[in-house]
């Protein structure tokens, strides 16, 4: 197996005294969708903030394309060409779709081995997500929720990362964006990029993922295949209490 894209080791967060990550241990491969699933306050949040380096206490390694990033600021994960989408999307509300895609514009990227990553424009994402190529001049703030998520997860696009942390994407949304950020994980999948996501809807996660790693109480307690998790009666009921 070649070197994973994402690889996380011994990683440990707090929030002022309060320890919330205790030893964790993950991987994602290129041009692989993994979950991180668990209950309310499990820490799959915490995880992906100390990941992107939005955590100010963290402790552990966390290697990146062949990079240290183990105390790396998110504005050099970035560059790099980790990308994060949370869950309170964030978007500029005073600036229109297209002006909120112009601020995450980066370069062209390339592999190790020379290949062309891919490539985002404002086109392309509009072939993507539909509903933004209707209103480039709308502001963020006159947007819906779903909206607003299509719009955050498209500026990160914009650059043009690797892998992309995604934060509780299907999490007050209506049904029919949640099947349309489906249909986008699968679509960035096919293109080559990688996601780590973190997720509470196990339909939602069956749907896109390959692996899943669930959390309780700021540690790993179960790693195996997505349709293992989504089979397991007594997997769900013991650690996501579906």
């Amino acid at each position: 197996m070649s070197e994973p894209l994402l690889s996380v080791r011994g990683l440990e967060g707090w929030y002022g005294a309060a320890q919330i990550l205790h030893g964790i241990d993950l991987q994602v491969g290129r041009g692989e969708v993994v979950a991180l699933m668990g209950r309310n306050g499990a820490g799959k949040s915490t995880t992906l903030k100390a990941i992107v380096g939005l955590l100010a206490h963290r402790t552990g390694e966390i290697r990146f394309m062949g990079h240290d990033l183990s105390r790396a600021r998110p504005h050099e994960a970035a560059r790099r060409g980790l990308g994060f989408v949370p869950e309170d999307r964030r978007i500029f509300t005073d600036l229109t779709v297209m002006e909120n895609l112009e601020v995450g514009r980066q370069g062209p990227r390339h592999w190790p081995d020379g290949t062309p990553a891919p490539l985002w424009t404002p086109e392309r994402l509009f072939t993507l997500f539909p509903n933004l190529g209707e209103m480039p001049r709308r502001p963020g703030g006159r947007m819906s929720g779903g909206e607003q998520q299509m719009l955050t997860v498209a500026r990160t696009l914009m650059g043009n990362p690797y892998l992309v942390l995604l934060d509780e994407p299907s999490e007050g949304v209506a049904p029919v964006i949640v099947e349309q950020m489906a249909q986008m994980i699968l679509e960035l999948k096919a293109q080559g990029v990688s996601i780590l996501l973190s997720e509470q809807n196990l339909h939602f996660a069956a749907l896109v993922c390959d692996r899943a790693y669930v959390l309780e109480q700021g540690q790993i307690r179960h790693h195996g295949p997505m349709a293992e998790l989504a089979a397991s009666d007594w997997l769900r009921r013991t650690w996501l209490g579906v």
